[in-house]
């Protein structure tokens, strides 16, 4: 179940407890006339099951709520209540089926922004991964795998195309290429620095590396796993099982490509810089390609679902139970 809290404008709010108690799916509607002070306005609350919401934060944005009051959403993790159960069983197809497309977008922009955090995060797995790299060390490359937060843009160019919202596919791919570059070009620097220090080698680069090797020899295999693990990564958001994206981060060689591609790059090994930036390019590439693939299945499912039971045959049955 979701809980919604508005803020609705005292001259909206019969129209709004209206659209409320017409909706298949919502429960235990309170209004409190006047209890808003920023924005003024009265404070109407209810629960909605998670596959009614979507369509009901559309209506409500349609009268503007969004932009007169607000529109504030939490995810219940546990509601005793018969007039919940009855709710969600009145409501059209399965929760965790239900894609809610703003708090998707919402997640997504968050977790896409050209930020210090962000790029901070992505250099730090970069640098991880190229110590795992020259020490070739299977668990630090898991390890810088699990660190980078690259998912978090792919998602969004995905959502964003999905949304037809070329905007946000550019913020996403400027935190993409962007935060890329930014940490390329740290690693490579700390590894001239490593160098220096005589902590790093050009033999280490050079000699056979039996557990990191694949890194920077891509074939159609990666592009496969790239791919599995975009719908994997995509399902997790979607269906809010974050858990799983911890699976998804450590089975995708984006990071421990372009650290690879660094300092190869730092001892001018161009051979094994473009072999891995092939394979950064083919992980990216399966990933947007299998999450926006998904996304768009999912809308279509999503419709032919909620066509497959009929809605409550009194309106407001759901609140008035």
């Amino acid at each position: 179940m979701l809980h919604l809290r508005l803020i609705v404008p005292a001259d909206t709010t019969d129209e709004v407890v209206a659209l409320l108690g017409s909706t298949v799916g919502t429960a235990h509607l309170v209004v409190l006339p006047g209890a808003a002070r920023s924005p003024a306005g009265d404070v109407v609350m209810c629960d909605v099951a998670r596959e009614a919401g979507d369509e009901l934060i559309e209506e409500l944005r349609r009268l503007g709520i969004d932009r007169t009051g607000a529109i504030s959403v939490e995810n219940l993790d546990l509601t005793l209540s018969t007039h919940a159960d009855k709710a969600e069983h009145e409501a059209p197809g399965d929760s965790a089926d239900a894609v809610l497309w703003e708090e998707l977008t919402e997640a997504t922009h968050e977790e896409s922004t050209f930020s210090v955090t962000y790029v901070s995060f992505l250099a730090l797995a970069t640098m991880l991964a190229a110590c795992g790299v020259m020490l070739d060390n299977a668990v630090l490359i898991v390890g810088a795998m699990a660190v980078g937060p690259e998912f978090g843009p792919l998602a969004g160019i995905s959502t964003a195309v999905v949304q037809r919202a070329p905007r946000l596919v550019a913020r996403s791919l400027w935190a993409l290429i962007g935060g890329f570059a930014v940490a390329m070009i740290v690693t490579a620097g700390f590894a001239w620095l490593l160098d220096a220090f005589g902590l790093f080698t050009r033999d280490m680069i050079d000699r056979p590396r039996p557990n990191t090797g694949f890194i920077w020899h891509p074939d159609w295999m990666s592009f496969v796993v790239a791919f599995l693990a975009g719908i994997a990564g995509t399902l997790s958001l979607t269906s809010a099982k974050s858990g799983a994206l911890i699976g998804v981060a450590i089975s995708v060689t984006t990071v421990p490509a372009a650290a690879n591609a660094a300092v190869a790059f730092s001892y001018a090994d161009y051979q094994q810089t473009i072999g891995s930036g092939q394979q950064l390019l083919a992980n990216l590439g399966g990933i947007v390609l299998a999450g926006t693939l998904t996304l768009l299945l999912q809308k279509g499912l999503w419709k032919i679902r909620r066509t497959q039971r009929p809605p409550a045959s009194t309106p407001g049955a759901s609140v008035g139970a």
